[in-house]
């Protein structure tokens, strides 16, 4: 059926693809949706966006899945691979009016088949903490927006925490909460606490506890999304203004900086190991950064419209060395070393080093990850030693310009030249390790002695207009709460120009650094796709419709698969 009709073969929906693995095959009976699987008119609303949490139940059917279509919000039993969805039964259901709910979050570290603590963030500034088990609602943060009045584009739970949760605003700002404070019937006061290139840290200036316990203003424009690095202690922002900044969560400390190609950066992720970070937006691009080496690694090129998502899949990223198996994680070890002596992770200082370590214990890397567009695309990558370690490469290799340049430009290219300096690039004292700005903000109830730790900072706080200037990013309309935020960032009033850092190590030139190829390309969606998650049998998207799709793993349809034969996918391997 596919091979008729000629050009209309590239538009067509796939319902399965080929890679090395095997072959994966869409599950038409677990798609989960509404109840009237009615696709859903998307013009004008907030993404879709799915979050799941295990409740580690004893029946084996722990997944719990949780998305936001429209002014619904669902949650409902993921039966993945094993069983067809039931959308007559769901666990919870909530419609809102006057405001939709744009991302969410369950605690993993407290959920149970009894109690679940999500937290679902909404369009006109509110984070609401509910228990869509027991059906109660516990509390709700910023009720009357005296916070923040802008959307709120990311929540997530601070890892580790059974407390503490992160809000990230369209103005720009994220937000520090403790569910057990409430947030007081005035407007906020804030004093400085710690400030950076392009970023301000500020703690509530109150003589009881209240919330947020802190506030970041990073970049200009929104912080589209933010991502936890896997132990926890890292803080990757992607900002409309197009700049990634990776940050030390606890003491505030800005550890790296990325530009984009051109216009704003929409999604963000780690590897499995921490050692990399994946971003996606507007230039269509993929882009892969060395956290270590505070460098561009590679740029994947397959989108033909804006990134929405960017994920790894830990199940295929893998490292051997049949060798030397302890070889690899010996620049682990040296980060560990630092981060016993500085408190925090430094970059070491050779790049060559470590990859001639690397290189020559004959190590086979592979790090996987999709990305998911507004063009209905989904793509698959695959990041090699050949691309990470490009020493290694022949000099007959096609890539060797993009090899001498990212070896050479690793140690050429000083952060001198870049109009954005790094402060990783400034080594930190090592007899006195920088306070834990978090940790400060909890002692005591925190807020008396808190607010010590910065009182010689407080007027140091700027009210100047600031003017909201995008980078050629399209989407982003400025507003009353960010231009009165972004008053108090004095760090931002020399912009940086997109002209200017192209060609630094914050941006790379396209022909200076690898250009990857998608391992896999393929229309799976009638709308923009607005999710992607790797789980151990399957991969999950979701698009703007309002539909939320199974893909089993090669080898991993199972019982679900043979009890419906006639459901099977009928569209081309290619």
């Amino acid at each position: 059926m596919a091979a008729e009709g000629g050009g209309k073969e590239a538009n067509e929906i796939k319902t399965q693809f080929t890679t090395r693995e095997g072959v994966y095959k869409l599950l038409p009976n677990s798609e989960y949706s509404r109840p009237n699987r009615v696709p859903f008119n998307s013009q004008g609303s907030n993404p879709v966006k799915v979050s799941f949490v295990n409740v580690n139940d004893q029946s084996g059917n722990g997944e719990r899945i949780c998305f936001n279509v429209g002014r619904e919000l669902y949650f409902y039993i993921y039966k993945g691979v094993r069983k067809a969805a039931d959308l007559s039964k769901p666990v919870d259901k909530r419609i809102y009016k006057g405001t939709l709910p744009t991302c969410h979050d369950s605690n993993a570290l407290t959920a149970t088949a009894e109690s679940v603590s999500l937290l679902v963030g909404f369009s006109a500034g509110q984070v609401q903490l509910i228990d869509p088990i027991k059906k109660e609602t516990s509390k709700l943060f910023n009720e009357d927006r005296l916070i923040d009045k802008s959307t709120v584009t990311c929540v997530k739970w601070v890892p580790g925490s059974e407390h503490l949760f992160l809000v990230a605003h369209g103005s720009g700002c994220l937000y520090l909460y403790n569910v057990e404070h409430t947030c007081g019937t005035t407007p906020p006061h804030y004093q400085l606490l710690k400030q950076g290139e392009s970023y301000a840290v500020h703690t509530s200036k109150s003589k009881s506890t209240r919330n947020p316990l802190l506030r970041w203003t990073v970049g200009e424009g929104a912080v589209n999304e933010f991502a936890f690095s896997p132990d926890g202690k890292f803080l990757a922002c992607a900002g409309q203004d197009g700049f990634l900044r990776v940050f030390c969560f606890d003491t505030a400390e800005l550890q790296g900086t990325m530009k984009s190609y051109f216009g704003g950066l929409l999604c963000v992720c780690w590897s499995p190991d921490g050692r990399y970070v994946v971003t996606g937006g507007e230039d269509d691009l993929v882009t892969v950064w060395s956290f270590s080496d505070s460098t561009v690694v590679a740029r994947g090129r397959g989108h033909k419209s804006w990134v929405s998502v960017v994920a790894f899949d830990h199940c295929i990223t893998s490292v051997q060395d049949s060798e030397a198996p302890a070889e690899f994680s010996g620049s682990d070890e040296d980060f560990q070393d630092q981060v016993q002596s500085n408190g925090s992770r430094e970059r070491a200082n050779s790049t060559q080093s470590r990859i001639s370590k690397r290189n020559s214990t004959g190590i086979s890397v592979t790090y996987r990850f999709g990305s998911v567009g507004q063009d209905t695309q989904l793509c698959l990558w695959d990041l090699t030693e050949d691309i990470l370690f490009p020493l290694s490469r022949t000099r007959t290799h096609t890539n060797i310009m993009s090899g001498e340049t990212s070896t050479n430009g690793n140690n050429s290219a000083t952060p001198s030249n870049s109009p954005l300096p790094r402060s990783n690039s400034l080594p930190h004292s090592s007899g006195n390790s920088p306070k834990s700005v978090v940790d400060s903000a909890l002692i005591a109830t925190g807020v008396s002695k808190f607010a010590t730790l910065a009182l010689h900072e407080a007027r140091k706080e700027r009210h100047q207009e600031k003017d909201h200037k995008r980078n050629h990013s399209i989407s982003y309309i400025s507003n009353k709460s960010s231009d009165k935020l972004n008053q108090l960032i004095g760090t931002q009033k020399a912009k940086t120009d997109g002209a200017k850092t192209l060609g630094t190590t914050l941006c790379p030139r396209m022909e200076e650094i690898p250009l990857l190829e998608p391992l896999v390309c393929k229309k799976i969606a009638h709308e923009r796709l607005t999710v992607l998650i790797f789980l151990e049998d399957c991969l999950v998207t979701a698009c703007q419709e309002g539909f939320i799709c199974t893909w089993a793993r090669p080898g991993k349809v199972g019982l679900l698969s043979s009890q419906n034969p006639a459901n099977s996918p009928s569209g081309t391997v290619v």
